[in-house]
Order: C-alpha cells, then structure tokens, then sequence
C-alpha cells in the first residue's frame, strides 16, 4: 500500500511535496496534538519555502549531545 503522503502527492499530481510536522508555539503549532502537514511543491516558487540562518555547529556541543543521548 502507498503512504498516505505519497497518495496526497498523487491526487495532487505533484511528484514533489514536504511533509512538516510543528511541535510547540514558537514552532507554529496551532493545535494542541500531533498532525502531519502534507505541503505539495509542484515547482520552485510554489509550495513550502525554507529559510533560516545557518550557523555552524560546534563539535564539542554536538558530542556531548550524542553522549547524553548515548548514541
């Protein structure tokens, strides 16, 4: 069977397409559960645009990260 996020992106007859999930208000969530958004990108200027300002990570940071997570 297809995911349904693969199913969205055919009905929608895009090959492209995101799916976004927020987690706290900071983050846009507007509701208070878990859901998923589907967000079609059928060409460059249409569909969800991403932009932030990168920073490099600091390997230090990065390893202590993953030791207290214990990977």
């Amino acid at each position: 069977t297809m995911p349904i996020a693969k199913k969205i992106a055919a009905a929608l007859g895009v090959d492209n397409y995101n799916v976004l999930q927020n987690n706290g208000k900071l983050a846009h969530q507007e509701v208070p559960h878990v859901h998923f958004h589907v967000i079609p990108k059928p060409n460059e200027h249409e569909g969800l645009t991403i932009g932030w300002p990168a920073t490099k990570a600091d390997p230090e940071k990065l390893k202590e990260l993953a030791s207290r997570l214990k990977l």
